[in-house]
C-alpha cells in the first residue's frame, strides 16, 4: 500500500496546467507500472505555444534551472530538457513551475530499460515463462532420457504462460526470502544453482531421508534439482535456464529418497528444519494416498503459525481430488496452495489431478526443461551384455514385451518358466570416472518361486561380479505381470569399468514361475559443477512454478506480506482460464504480473464505512 501512496502524490505533482482546468494529454507518460524511474536533477518542460526563445530562458531562469537542450523537432512546439537547481528535489523543481502561465506541462525525465528477458541460452524452451507457440525439443545438452513423452499442444499456444517477462522488469531478485525445497534434494554444485543456494550451513540444507546415512542433502534421484531450477536456476548467467527468480536462496532439504519415496517422519522433520531456519516459502511436489495424516498435518499448522507458504501438487492420477484425497493437496490448512499441471495450450494435462474445493490454480506443468543433477546414462538393453548359465538353454537375453526392450530370463519371457538348478547372470560394465555419486535405476517383472532367487551385483572392475559383489536380492516373490521401479547406489562402484549384473538362481524343486523381465535401466550419475537439464512432465514440476512466484512477491512486497496476502495475490491476480473453471477453486493460472499488480488490503485492518 506504501507503494500506491507515494506514486498517486508523484501524479499529483504532474498536474500543472497553467489554467487548472486544461486536459492532460493522453499520450504523455504516466508514472506508473516500469515507469517510476528518473534522471536525478533532470525534467522534461513543455512551453506553450508563442513563448520566444528569451521567454523560455526567462522562466527557466525564475525556477533555478537552465536548459541542457531542446528535443530536437519538437523543440518547435516548446519541448526542452532542462537541469535542476543545486539544492532543489524533483518535487521542488516540479513545483517552481505551478504559477507559469507559459508552462503548459513539466515531468521528470523517465528512465526505460529492455524489457528484462535473460540471455540463458535455453530460454527459448522454457514455453511457461514465455509461450510464442514454439515446439520444445531435447537439446543436445540433455541426457539421453529426456525424452519428449508429452506430445499434446507441443507446439502449443503464443500467450499461455505466466507472463513473467512483465514481472521481470519489476523483480528478478527474490533472495531476501528463503525458499525451502522438501523434494529429493538438490545437486546444489550444478553451475545454473550454486549461486542461488542457502548457506546457512555448509551443505546447504539438511537430509532425512533414510536411505542414505549422514545429513548430506545432496539429490540421487533428480527431481529436487529439477524442481529448484524452476523456482531459482540463476538468471543472465549465459548457462542453461532461468527460474521465476534469477537470484534466489534455495534450501535443500532431503525427505524422499533415491527412488523417490519417503516416510511422514522424514517430511514432518524437514518442514519443521525449513520452518526453524527462516523458510518463508515451502515447495513440496509429492502426495500420497487418501488417508489423512495427523502428524503431517500438525506439522503444516507449525508452518502456518510461523506464516509460512506451503505449494504443493495436485497429484499425477488424473483424477478428482474430491472423490479421492490425495495429501498434502487436501488439507484444509490456509497457508497451503496446490497446483494443477496445464500443457503448452492452458489445458489441463492428461495426468494431471483437479479439485474444486483441494486445488486453487494451474501452471505449466508438460515438457518442462529444467537443472538435472548430472549424466543419465540410458542402456536400450540391446547389445553389450555377457551372460552365463550352469543350464543348457538357459541364460538372459534380449527380448521385446510390446514396445519395451527387455533383457529377460527366459528368453521367451511371458512363456515357459525358467530352469530348474540353474545360475543365470548376465553383466555389463559402464565408465562413471568423473561423477561424485550413481544410482542405478530399472523397473522389473520379477517372478520366482519360494526358494529361487533374483539378485543384484556391483563391482568396481571387469568381470562377471557373482557372487561376491552382489548388493541386493529377493527371494520367492512376485509382483507379475506389473513394472516395479527398483533403485539402488552404486557410488562405491565408480571407476573407469564399473560391472553390473543381474541373477536369477534356481534351486531343484518343480515349479511353475515366469522368471524376470528388466527395462527402463538407467544409471543417474551426480557430478560436482554439473551442467546437465531434463524435460520432465508433471504437477511436481507446476508447483515450483507457483512456489517461485510466492518468493518473488514476498521479496517483492517485504515482510509486511503474509502468508493470506501471498495466496490471495496469486489466487486474485491468476488468469481466468477455461479448462479450469469448476475445477479449481479460483478457476484461474497462476500469472506473475497479475499477482504483482493484484491490490490487496492491508492485512489486520478492518473498513469503517460512513
Amino acid at each position: 500500500m506504501t507503494r500506491t501512496l507515494a506514486a498517486a502524490c508523484l501524479v499529483a505533482l504532474l498536474l500543472l496546467p497553467a489554467t487548472g482546468t486544461s486536459a492532460l494529454p493522453t499520450t504523455l507518460p504516466r508514472l506508473g507500472a516500469g515507469q517510476s524511474e528518473t534522471v536525478p536533477g533532470e525534467l522534461l518542460v513543455k512551453f506553450r505555444p508563442g513563448t520566444s526563445a528569451p521567454g523560455q530562458a526567462a522562466s527557466l531562469a525564475d525556477a533555478g534551472h537552465e536548459i541542457i537542450s531542446t528535443l530536437g523537432a519538437l523543440g518547435a512546439e516548446g519541448w526542452v530538457l532542462a537541469r535542476v537547481g543545486p539544492g532543489q528535489t524533483d518535487a521542488q523543481a516540479l513545483a517552481a513551475y505551478a504559477g507559469d502561465a507559459s508552462v503548459e506541462w513539466a515531468q521528470p525525465n523517465f528512465v526505460y530499460r529492455a524489457s528484462a528477458i535473460p540471455n540463458d541460452p535455453q530460454y527459448s524452451q522454457l514455453w511457461g515463462w514465455k509461450n510464442f507457440g514454439q515446439t520444445v525439443t531435447t537439446a543436445a545438452t540433455q541426457p539421453p532420457s529426456a525424452t519428449l513423452d508429452y506430445l499434446t499442444h507441443n507446439p502449443g499456444t503464443a500467450g499461455s504462460d505466466m507472463n513473467l517477462e512483465k514481472a521481470w522488469d519489476k523483480i528478478t531478485d527474490c533472495s531476501s526470502v528463503v525458499v525451502a525445497v522438501i523434494d529429493s534434494g538438490v545437486n546444489y554444485t550444478h553451475v545454473d544453482l550454486a549461486a542461488n543456494m542457502w548457506n546457512g550451513i555448509a551443505q546447504h540444507g539438511k537430509n532425512f531421508s533414510t536411505d542414505v546415512t549422514g545429513t548430506d542433502p545432496m539429490d540421487l534421484n533428480g527431481h529436487g534439482t529439477h524442481v529448484s531450477g524452476t523456482i531459482g536456476a540463476v538468471g543472465n548467467n549465459g548457462v542453461g535456464v532461468t527460474g521465476v527468480c534469477w537470484k534466489a536462496t534455495i534450501m535443500a532439504v532431503r525427505v524422499l529418497g533415491a527412488d523417490g519415496s519417503g516416510t511422514s517422519a522424514g517430511i514432518i522433520q524437514g518442514i519443521d528444519y525449513a520452518v526453524t531456519n527462516g523458510a518463508k516459502v515451502l515447495n513440496m511436489s509429492l502426495g500420497g494416498g487418501g488417508t489423512p495424516d495427523p502428524a503431517y498435518s500438525a506439522a503444516i499448522t507449525r508452518a502456518q503459525s510461523a506464516d509460512v507458504v506451503v505449494v504443493v501438487a495436485a497429484g499425477n492420477d488424473g483424477k478428482d481430488n474430491e472423490a479421492t484425497a490425495v495429501y498434502p493437496c487436501n488439507f484444509p490448512h490456509p497457508n497451503l496452495i496446490c497446483v494443477a499441471a496445464l500443457d503448452q495450450s492452458f489445458a489441463l494435462a492428461s495426468f494431471s489431478n483437479w479439485g474444486a474445493t483441494s486445488v486453487d490454480v494451474g501452471a505449466p506443468g508438460t515438457n518442462i526443461v529444467n537443472t538435472w543433477p548430472g549424466p543419465v546414462m540410458e542402456d536400450p538393453l540391446t547389445a553389450g551384455w555377457s551372460g552365463a548359465s550352469t543350464t543348457a538353454g538357459g541364460g538372459w537375453g534380449y527380448t521385446v514385451n510390446g514396445t519395451t526392450n527387455l533383457l529377460a530370463v527366459p528368453l521367451s519371457f511371458a512363456g515357459p518358466t525358467y530352469n530348474n538348478s540353474t545360475n543365470d547372470r548376465a553383466w555389463k560394465s559402464y565408465s562413471l570416472t568423473g561423477m561424485a555419486k550413481a544410482v542405478l535405476k530399472f523397473s522389473a517383472v520379477i517372478d520366482v518361486a519360494a526358494n529361487d532367487w533374483f539378485r543384484v551385483a556391483a563391482r568396481s572392475g571387469a568381470g562377471d561380479p557373482f557372487p561376491t559383489d552382489a548388493i541386493a536380492g529377493v527371494q520367492g516373490y512376485s509382483n507379475w505381470p506389473n513394472f516395479e521401479p527398483l533403485t539402488f547406489e552404486i557410488t562405491p562402484c565408480i571407476s573407469a569399468s564399473c560391472t553390473i549384473g543381474l541373477q536369477l538362481e534356481s534351486d531343484g524343486v518343480a515349479q511353475t514361475a515366469r522368471g524376470v523381465g528388466v527395462a527402463f535401466y538407467t544409471i543417474q550419475g551426480i557430478q560436482t559443477s554439473a551442467t546437465s537439464y531434463n524435460t520432465e512432465n508433471g504437477t511436481s514440476m507446476a508447483t515450483p512454478a507457483v512456489a517461485g512466484l510466492a518468493t518473488m512477491l514476498r521479496a517483492f512486497h517485504g515482510p509486511a506480506f503474509t502468508a493470506a496476502d501471498v495466496i490471495g495475490a496469486i489466487k486474485g491476480g491468476g488468469r481466468a482460464t477455461a479448462a479450469l473453471a469448476g475445477k479449481t477453486t479460483s478457476g484461474k493460472a497462476a500469472d506473475a504480473m497479475g499477482s504483482l499488480a493484484f491490490i490487496n488490503p492491508p492485512t489486520g485492518l478492518t473498513a469503517v464505512v460512513h
